[in-house]
């Protein structure tokens, strides 16, 4: 199960004074049905850039997916669950789950099912991303780099992927936003 993320959101009354808006767990979750404990939980959206602070409606409330529209940006905490609860798969199975996982977010594209890590992507985006919890690997073409609490990530449109070698679900928070193709 994803870790509920209570999302505070403010806006402006008709005399323009600050409100809260809404004050709750996001309801935009994308979880794996195969993965459980692993997804994608939205908190907010933006499709202009610059972004627009006016009306009242949930900008995150649209189709959860790997990417941020064209010119825009998505706010977003995800989870990774502990490697070893897939130890049981073969390694052609967790590549066959991983390109499920990344079609179901609308980003079956951005899979590297040609490399031999499972789960390495790369999308064009710069995302910004902090480790809240847990142990983390990003692991890139060549290299790889181990993550602890409040360690920072600045993601330039590179293929990596995650992995959890710990004993508990790594929350992390990220922010993508679009960028031009390399």
């Amino acid at each position: 199960m994803l870790r509920p993320v209570r999302r505070v959101v403010t806006g402006h009354d008709g005399a323009g004074r600050s409100v809260i808006l809404s004050d709750g767990a996001s309801p935009h979750l994308l979880e794996n049905p195969d993965q459980p404990g692993r997804g994608l939980t939205d908190l907010w959206r933006t499709d202009t850039t610059p972004a627009r602070n006016d009306g009242g409606d949930d900008a995150a409330d649209t189709r959860v997916t790997l990417s941020p529209p064209s010119q825009g940006s998505v706010f977003r905490f995800f989870q990774i669950m502990p490697e070893r609860e897939m130890a049981d798969l073969s390694a052609e199975e967790r590549q066959r789950r991983d390109a499920e996982s990344f079609a179901r977010m609308g980003a079956a594209a951005a899979h590297d099912s040609a490399s031999g890590q499972p789960g390495m992507h790369k999308t064009d985006t710069v995302d910004y991303i902090v480790l809240l919890s847990g142990r983390v690997t990003m692991i890139l073409d060549d290299g790889e780099v181990d993550l602890q609490p409040l360690d920072v990530v600045v993601q330039r449109g590179t293929n990596h992927a995650w992995v959890n070698r710990g004993d508990e679900p790594a929350v992390l928070a990220g922010v993508l936003i679009d960028a031009l193709p390399l």
